[in-house]
């Protein structure tokens, strides 16, 4: 095992616990130990409460209970009033990441707005569904799976609303032992029939509330992965939580994400997901035991993880301060790489890994600083969001996101950029050592500068413009598209 340095070790945790730290913080975690640091970054600060992200209110909206009572302009206004507030919505939470004192919170909960892939056309439901997954990000996982399963958004997207005793509808409770808690190849096709008896009557009413509807519900005998009862949807959750292959196929999934999406160590993957199943699926003490870990500081996990589209670009605005004059560019960024918050590709949630670059996708990340800190005019067209087959009313909700991000085309990108900050953190570093500096604090692989490289391009006829030019050369390096 071969640890990177102290200073490393802190840009590593800063990069893989949240989005990036300035240089200051990094520097004043190095000189604490690291049982300090790792408590500050699960915490958060003291007495610190969840603020919800919310962009809309229930009154705001039509009442869906008479949606089918409304003529066609109608509806095409009530469609347009949600695809709106999901956009809203979309900017409202990348805003809290970039401002967040507690940013593992939100890089947990977009680890799971991942792993419980949804879309919905209700902009109310994804703001339920969004502050459950932020409330229980770093809770229990019983009671995340629990909380995410009796949403209207997840309710709706599986079809468990048509789920009824006399017509058993297999797509929730597929999804839920696939995708949600056991992985595929470990139930069989009629664990999932059983499966889907027992979460008949689950429901939601016309306000948005989670509702048993017992009338439709198939109250006989089931038999699901060797357990037989009369079981009803709760049954059903604890029989996953109690199946181990749950608590190893979940700590697999955030391995992947925040260790090593490549190389899967088997033992050491036991070892957590054993530690996690005796714990009662609790989420902050597995990650704990990941960021405590020697191994997870090895150079092997350093600098190995492409950055997702929306760590990227919200890395970079936590990096230096800055207000976009039109802030869906965003959505358009998010476009043109890939991610955009609420449309994941498909129940699977986003690949991940190296499916964020392609030949158009690396050359945008690459020029993307200069677009930003330059203002230059965007010329890069976003690549289309495809509607899911029989999304019905989503499917015209998704055409109509398209059609707004294209809108955004061959726009210059007006940014009110705030460099003091960053500046203030090089104050102290002499001129000949800036250029090492600044991408030793940017980089996480490769991070010794090519000084005469760097200092042909950069704009030498200040301290300020040298630190600002070198800054935006180093952030167009394929280097700095990993952390």
């Amino acid at each position: 095992m071969a640890l990177v340095s102290d200073k490393l070790q802190m840009q590593h945790l800063a990069w893989r616990a949240g989005f990036g730290e300035p240089l200051p913080l990094i520097l004043s975690w190095t000189d604490q130990r690291r049982k300090q640091t790792v408590h500050h970054v699960l915490n958060g600060p003291k007495k610190q409460s969840l603020i919800p992200v919310e962009v809309i209110s229930a009154t705001e909206l039509p009442d869906y209970k008479k949606v089918k009572d409304m003529s066609a302009e109608e509806r095409k206004q009530v469609r347009k009033m949600n695809t709106q507030g999901v956009k809203e919505l979309n900017l409202a939470w990348l805003q809290t990441m970039i401002s967040s004192e507690h940013p593992l919170r939100e890089k947990m909960a977009l680890f799971w707005h991942g792993h419980f892939a949804c879309r919905t056309q209700n902009v109310i439901y994804n703001q339920q569904l969004l502050q459950v997954v932020r409330e229980n990000a770093l809770g229990n996982f019983g009671d995340l799976l629990s909380a995410v399963s009796k949403t209207p958004a997840m309710l709706q997207f599986l079809n468990n609303q048509q789920n009824r005793k006399q017509h058993p509808n297999e797509n929730f409770a597929r999804e839920v032992m696939e995708l949600f808690t056991m992985g595929r190849g470990n139930y069989t096709e009629q664990d999932v029939k059983e499966a889907a008896r027992a979460f008949t009557g689950w429901g939601f009413d016309g306000d948005g509330q989670f509702v048993f509807r017992e009338r439709v519900h198939d109250d006989g005998e089931k038999t699901v992965l060797g357990k037989t009862g009369r079981f009803n949807g709760d049954d059903m959750l604890k029989i996953l939580l109690e199946h181990r292959q749950t608590a190893r196929y979940i700590t697999g999934k955030i391995y992947r994400y925040f260790v090593d999406d490549v190389q899967l160590d088997e033992d050491r993957l036991a070892t957590l997901s054993d530690k996690f199943y005796q714990s009662g699926y609790d989420i902050a003490g597995l990650m704990k035991e990941i960021f405590m870990s020697d191994w997870f500081y090895d150079t092997q996990h350093v600098g190995s993880r492409i950055k997702p589209p929306v760590e990227l670009l919200v890395g970079m605005r936590r990096a230096i301060p800055m207000e976009f004059e039109r802030e869906e560019t965003m959505l358009l960024f998010e476009g043109l790489l890939g991610q955009v918050l609420f449309y994941p590709p498909n129940v699977a949630g986003w690949p991940g890994g190296r499916s964020w670059i392609d030949s158009s996708s690396l050359m945008f990340r690459l020029r993307l600083p200069q677009v930003i800190l330059y203002s230059q005019e965007l010329n890069a067209r976003p690549k289309e969001i495809t509607p899911e087959m029989g999304e019905g009313a989503r499917y015209k909700m998704t055409l109509e996101l398209n059609e707004s991000l294209r809108k955004l085309y061959a726009r210059r990108v007006n940014a009110r950029i705030n460099w003091q900050p960053y500046l203030d953190a090089f104050k102290d570093i002499p001129r000949e050592r800036l250029a090492d500096e600044i991408a030793g604090a940017l980089l996480m692989k490769n991070a010794n500068a090519n000084k005469s490289l760097l200092d042909k391009y950069a704009d030498a006829s200040s301290r300020e413009n040298y630190i600002k030019t070198v800054t935006i050369d180093v952030m167009s390096t394929p280097e700095y598209q990993l952390c």
